[in-house]
């Protein structure tokens, strides 16, 4: 077997992480590829090594003395290395980086130090090669990620070691320059590098174990889900799941390769894992649940609607018009409603407005702020009856009125319109309802 293994940065904050991470490693022969993070916090208080070289750089762009900043931020790699006692020294590599932010190289290369120099300390301790992303992660000219062509290189490139570190988080442009994922780009790195091996497993560690069934900050030590689809993962992830970034998703899933979930603090606990497709019956009727606050809803009502050809398409092409995006479009016969992230809409509320009646000459134009929404995810929901049913009774018990429903045709998932006041009790009345229920 051939797995990737990446780890996010609080798994390598420190030596002592190191020392965990490098066990794991161990442990497992086919743990042959492994990415890591920049260091994270070591604790509450502490800053990200990639935040502080974001500091660092700004300070270069403006001119201001950096000189200081960059050696707080070698001196957190000194004491990895003299904490895990290598004979090694990343003297010339500051050089070089020192040297690049006085010419304001750009804080893409900035940011991207992190990964690279924990990149030479992980190679160093586990006595793997060092593979650099730039050399094989491709960006076009554009910026977007160039996903054949970084495949067909990095295939060629791994097919030559059999066990390598690769630095997660960044490549390179076509002209050399350095380019960035988005924050928490390790996993996609991660994900990029499975594909390219063809990986049996992709093991993403973390400081949880597994994917949480609700947001702990809601609920007190919700139940990790042991098996979760892609698609359920998707649906969860861009309603704010955050315990991986939502683009490691694309490269697996297309190669049929798993994720799995994994603790680096609690090597011992299974995880979450992320399939493609299973016939294990989930613990729950859902897999999963999870919301963002912010919404507003621009509510429209004209009579015989429903019989006004392309009615729809022009109140959306407001929208479009002014750069907004929609996230739901419930719809009855005399009405119509677009849900849209309040931050986006109130500059242009007003341009909108005339927009539509301009465009679709409604009877009436209706807003509502502040709502949030809701998503209720789960494979089992399909064939469990009565599951909207027992969502609507539980927020009836807590007193909590339901501004919006809406069920996707693939029955995976229910979302649900709230007041963000009433968010984090609709959170715990849900999870009360299908989970604590059923422990």
């Amino acid at each position: 077997m051939k797995k990737v293994v990446k780890f996010g940065g609080s798994s390598l904050a420190d030596a002592k992480q190191f020392e965990k991470v490098g066990k794991i490693i161990r442990a497992d022969e086919d743990r042959k590829y492994v990415i890591p993070s920049a260091p994270g916090k070591r604790n509450s208080k502490d800053t990200k090594v990639t935040d502080m070289l974001y500091s660092c750089y700004a300070l270069a762009q403006a001119g201001k003395d950096f000189t200081s900043m960059l050696g707080k931020i070698k001196q957190r790699y000194e004491e990895i290395i003299k904490g895990l006692k290598l004979d090694l020294s990343l003297d010339k590599e500051f050089e070089v980086i020192h040297s690049n932010f006085e010419k304001k190289i750009g804080d893409n290369y900035a940011a991207s130090r992190g990964e690279y120099l924990n990149g030479i300390i992980m190679a160093n301790y586990l006595g793997y090669e060092f593979v650099d992303p730039a050399e094989s992660i491709c960006f076009t000219e554009d910026g977007n990620f160039d996903a054949d062509k970084t495949d067909e290189l990095l295939s060629k490139r791994l097919a030559k070691t059999e066990n390598a570190v690769i630095p997660g988080f960044y490549g390179a442009m076509p002209d050399g320059k350095i380019k960035t994922f988005s924050r928490g780009g390790s996993d996609i790195t991660g994900s990029i590098v499975a594909k390219a091996i063809k990986a049996d497993v992709y093991e993403n560690w973390t400081d949880v174990s597994g994917f949480l069934v609700a947001d702990p900050r809601i609920i007190d030590n919700p139940e990790v889900i042991q098996t979760i689809t892609y698609k359920e993962l998707r649906e969860l992830s861009y309603m704010g799941a955050t315990v991986l970034h939502e683009d490691a998703i694309f490269p697996v899933r297309k190669a049929g390769i798993p994720i799995n979930i994994r603790n680096t603090n609690a090597p011992e606990d299974d995880g979450t894992w992320i399939v493609e497709s299973t016939c294990h019956k989930p613990k729950y009727t859902i897999t999963g649940i999870a919301g963002k606050k912010g919404f507003c809803s621009i509510n429209i009502e004209k009579a015989m609607m429903n019989s006004e050809i392309g009615f729809g398409r022009r109140v959306l092409e407001v929208f479009e018009k002014n750069d907004i995006s929609f996230e739901h479009v419930p719809s009855g016969i005399d009405t119509f409603t677009v849900f849209v992230h309040q931050s986006e809409f109130e500059s242009k509320e007003q341009k909108v407005l005339a927009g539509i009646h301009k465009l679709a000459e409604p009877d009436s134009i209706d807003l509502e702020a502040d709502l949030a929404l809701i998503a209720v995810v789960g494979r089992g929901m399909k064939a469990n009856r009565g599951t909207a049913a027992r969502i609507f009774a539980a927020l009836a018990h807590n007193n909590i009125n339901i501004k919006m429903i809406d069920q996707g045709s693939s029955e995976l998932n229910i979302i649900i319109g709230v007041k963000n006041a009433d968010f984090d009790a609709a959170i715990k009345a849900i999870y009360d309802i299908f989970v604590t229920a059923n422990l």
